[in-house]
């Protein structure tokens, strides 16, 4: 019979240290979520950022003239794009 006890309690003590761990683990990984939102939103912002830079790089090279056909191209274009999509909006707002 002690023999059974004594398995039993090691048994308990191994669960114990089990659940220990995963509860470790279980913070561990919640911090690792909040790490990575906060790196995905982060690294958004980080985009939005590039993208307007971008837009100040082109419209400061139109301005100078020192685009090429193909440059103005795209750049009309995108205007273009930019002008339906306001259009857009303010035909929604008047829903």
């Amino acid at each position: 019979m002690a023999e059974l006890e004594e398995q039993v309690k090691r048994v308990n003590e191994k669960l114990q240290q089990l659940v220990k761990q995963y509860q470790l683990l279980q913070k561990e990984n919640d911090k690792l979520k909040k790490d990575l939102t906060q790196l995905q939103s982060h690294q958004q912002s980080q985009s939005i950022h590039i993208e307007q830079l971008q837009q100040q790089t082109e419209i400061l090279k139109l301005a100078k003239s020192e685009m090429g056909e193909d440059e103005k191209k795209a750049f009309e274009k995108r205007l273009n794009q930019y002008i339906k999509e306001i259009d857009r909006c303010i035909t929604m707002l008047n829903e």
